[in-house]
């Protein structure tokens, strides 16, 4: 299910044009937010590590560019890259800058905060298997680092907020609420592979794609997914439908981007 590894050859059956044509996303380098950390001119690919985790290298050999997710819990301050070129590996500092995210606070079911013995046993099986999906890595360039919305409606603001669900305090939302009708059409923003589908007890009927090199999307609280794992879909092409499965308020789309295994705010793949 989960491919990981290190890589030197992220452009399989690329051209190096195509690579120095990637459109970057926006950069932003707070916690959750996108680095983008020049790495300066090679003859071959640098490889470049972030807390230990490969992360994705774009460019050519008159300048190669780490892009770096950054975790929503990481302190504001200096940070390092581990870079490797040949048999040379150096550390190269960027700085994480300081960044504040709001509150919000939601009403939802009793039994989705204080879970049954039942309910606590199925989401421990839940985030052992998500855990393994979020780790998924394979080696394709993604086609794009620029992506559109997959849902129309409005967008919340909520990426980062510290939640509070019926008082209790949880981990920062790690995505974009799109609300829309229960049935509005949910597409993929951008060309990927199906890696995962199911129906999660936080999460409802969900969908994740591999887009490359690690990048990855997920997709939340659908009413119905039209997807099967293995499929290769193209930018636009159905996911599913929005629903209100999960722990929810209301009928919305939840879609999270995560990049070298840090969920990134996804408006920094969008155009502006």
């Amino acid at each position: 299910m989960a491919a990981i590894g290190l890589t030197g050859a992220l452009l399989i059956g690329l051209s190096a044009a195509k690579v120095a044509a990637l459109e970057l996303p926006h950069a932003r380098s707070v916690a959750g937010g996108v680095a983008t950390v020049p790495l300066g001119a090679a003859p071959t690919r640098p490889m470049a590590t972030f807390n230990g985790t490969p992360v994705l290298v774009v460019g050519e050999a008159g300048g190669w560019t780490a892009v770096v997710g950054i975790p929503l819990s990481a302190k504001p301050g200096p940070a390092t890259l581990r870079v490797t070129r040949g048999t040379r590996e150096a550390a190269l500092p960027f700085q994480i800058g300081p960044v504040s995210y709001d509150e919000q606070r939601l009403k939802v079911a009793p039994k989705q905060v204080e879970l049954s013995p039942e309910d606590l046993a199925r989401y421990e099986r839940e985030r052992g298997h998500l855990t393994a999906v979020a780790a998924t890595r394979t080696d394709l360039l993604p086609d794009t680092l620029r992506m559109t919305v997959p849902v129309e409606g409005r967008r919340s603001s909520s990426f980062g907020s510290r939640r509070f669900f019926n008082g209790k305090a949880r981990n920062p939302h790690s995505g974009m609420d799109i609300a829309a009708p229960v049935g509005t059409p949910v597409v993929a923003p951008a060309k990927g592979r199906v890696i995962d589908t199911g129906d999660y007890f936080f999460n409802g009927r969900t969908v994740w794609l591999d887009h490359g090199s690690g990048v990855l999307s997920m997709y939340c609280h659908l009413d119905r997914i039209d997807v099967k794992p293995g499929e290769v879909v193209a930018t636009g092409q159905p996911l599913g439908t929005v629903g209100a499965t999960g722990r929810v308020t209301g009928p919305h789309l939840h879609w999270s981007v995560s990049l070298n295994r840090a969920m990134v705010d996804p408006a920094l793949f969008l155009e502006k």
